[in-house]
């Protein structure tokens, strides 16, 4: 019996230490993790990288009105919400919606290991 437990308890460890490990080679690109630029007319655009618990910015701007979010996981496994929106991706990818004025928590969605909690950025819409 203790050996199934602590064998359950090693994979348990290793899944939630490989959330955050891994690496996403699919549809990386080379972004620049600027925000706020225009994506073809439509809106605007904000590029989100993801790593080992933290985004490339503690603050993303963009004007109101339609907005897509792309993510991009460099380094682990993430997602994101941002709170007050119906943005919600649980990997890489996009999704648009249309903002008001105001300012959004992104937080990682995806529990991601120790540092999961501090995850966090800003999304101000002006």
């Amino acid at each position: 019996m203790k050996k199934i437990l602590l064998s359950m308890m090693t994979l348990s460890l290793a899944l939630v230490l490989a959330a955050c490990g891994g690496g996403d080679d699919e549809g990386s690109s080379n972004n620049d993790g600027e925000a706020g630029e225009t994506a073809s007319g439509d809106g605007e655009t904000v590029d989100i990288q993801a790593s080992n618990w933290q985004f490339d910015q503690e603050e993303y701007t963009v004007p109101a009105g339609e907005v897509t979010v792309n993510l991009t996981n460099e380094e682990g496994f993430h997602g994101i919400e941002i709170e007050g929106t119906d943005i919600a991706l649980d990997d890489a990818g996009s999704e648009t919606a249309t903002l008001e004025a105001g300012e959004y928590t992104i937080r990682c969605s995806v529990p991601c290991g120790a540092g999961h909690e501090d995850m966090v950025a800003t999304l101000i819409v002006e």
